[in-house]
């Protein structure tokens, strides 16, 4: 079950959102508990076991965090923390990087929360959750179990602990959010992914240059509002029970540096490497050398963390190339020269996701030679009867794609925040966003892969 059915969105959560309501204040977490599991239970019916997976490693990093909080030694402390994080790891390594086994719903998410629990106990940061019911609740909380935000436990910690009692600003207020990300989802992400389709269809060695330029802005835009999308529906669902999850998205595609754009882009997964990876590491105070190599172990995992394949290694190493020349040599023009800045992240975004995209190093080469023809003898720049096709097919939804990666839409629905109008501006975009929905347009959220 994915948030942008019909299903979820007229089935589950309307019964859900009743029985959450109605059940007294200090039994809630156990309701919602019970449908976070429900929920996951309709997402991996056909994989019981990875049901199974997820209760026993939350029962079983339940009682570790209490364990690891009872040990004093500080020797002892360490080995004991060494091995659980060991334990947990296994499983998303075996599962995730097996090519016969196949990949247990939001295991990567929740075991870097799983995981980022022990670190904060160790550390001193938190004292261990005693409840086990709040503890389930915190790690199977449906609106971010499948694909984030990440969410350390402090942050959820006195919410969860709350008698968070109905308000009608909080329904409405998430209802909002969720119907924005309703829209980026059905209605733009999945036009911009049937347009990176019609590239793979036709083929890379047919494509002509155009076309595969369109192509890498398409994906990107699809990448983009896929998982922001995601990532506002789990923010609005959170407000509609009480919570307030932090946002994962800041107008990312506005960046001038890469830099920038990773600050601003999935920011609980980069908080998550900064906090438990890269500070321990010892960060950037431990020498230049030190430094380098902090930055690499990072940008490295961080590919290895969305899949083992060489494509994922060659995003993160690439990405590890541009941020240590950004710190080293371009950030401070591209701060002082905003507008060259903007060009050269919008040449520089499309590239980068085309390695994250392309699985087939032999493709890559393909796609690469299509976008710089002038670097070989290919002729894919004069063929272009098959950009302005596609052009022409999605005239409408590319200018969209622009303008919603701005900050003019939010700005315009503040503007608007409270009045008539806003109210009619909601109402369309949730029954477009059914009306594609309806008609097949819907496709599962691309960040469901990792």
């Amino acid at each position: 079950m994915v948030f942008s059915s019909l299903n979820f969105i007229f089935i589950f959560l309307p019964l859900f959102l009743f029985a959450y309501y109605v059940t007294p204040a200090a039994f809630r977490n156990s309701t919602l508990f019970a449908g976070s599991i429900l929920f996951y239970a309709a997402g991996v019916i056909k994989q019981p076991y990875a049901l199974f997976l997820l209760m026993v490693l939350t029962y079983l990093n339940y009682v570790f965090g209490i364990c690891l909080y009872q040990i004093h030694n500080p020797r002892k402390k360490k080995l004991f923390l060494t091995k659980v994080i060991f334990f947990d790891f296994l499983w998303l390594f075996l599962f995730k990087y097996s090519r016969h086994l196949s990949l247990p719903l939001g295991i990567s998410f929740y075991t870097f929360q799983l995981t980022a629990y022990l670190f904060d106990i160790y550390y001193g940061r938190i004292l261990p959750e005693r409840d086990f019911v709040t503890f389930g609740t915190y790690i199977s909380m449906f609106p971010k179990l499948i694909s984030g935000p990440i969410t350390p436990y402090e942050m959820l910690r006195r919410q969860l602990h709350s008698a968070r009692r109905f308000l009608p600003e909080n329904l409405a207020e998430g209802m909002k959010l969720f119907i924005r990300g309703l829209g980026l989802k059905a209605i733009l992400a999945n036009q911009f992914g049937s347009l990176w389709a019609n590239v793979g269809t036709i083929g890379y060695e047919s494509i002509s240059t155009p076309l595969a330029w369109l192509g890498i802005y398409a994906y990107s835009f699809q990448i983009y509002f896929d998982f922001y999308g995601y990532s506002l529906m789990a923010a609005g669902l959170g407000r509609m029970l009480g919570f307030k999850l932090p946002i994962n998205f800041m107008h990312p595609y506005l960046s001038t540096s890469m830099t920038e754009f990773w600050r601003r882009w999935h920011i609980t997964l980069g908080q998550w490497f900064q906090t438990y990876i890269y500070i321990p590491l010892g960060g950037n105070r431990t020498g230049t050398c030190k430094w380098i190599r902090n930055l690499l172990v990072v940008w490295i995992l961080t590919g290895i963390w969305h899949g083992t394949e060489f494509h994922f290694i060659l995003w993160g190493f690439s990405l590890f190339v541009i941020v240590l020349t950004e710190k080293l040599l371009l950030k401070k023009l591209t701060d002082r020269y905003a507008l060259a800045g903007h060009l050269y992240m919008a040449v520089l975004i499309p590239l980068s996701w085309m390695l994250f995209g392309i699985s087939d190093p032999g493709s890559i080469e393909v796609y690469t030679r299509k976008l710089f023809p002038f670097f070989s003898a290919d002729d894919a720049i004069i063929y272009v009867n098959d950009f302005w096709k596609n052009l022409n097919d999605f005239r409408f939804i590319i200018p969209a794609g622009f303008l919603f990666s701005t900050r003019f839409p939010v700005r315009f629905l503040k503007k608007i925040r409270g009045s008539v109008p806003e109210i009619f501006v909601y109402l369309a975009i949730f029954w477009a966003s059914v009306y594609c929905i309806y008609v097949g347009s819907n496709d599962p959220f691309l960040y469901f892969r990792f």
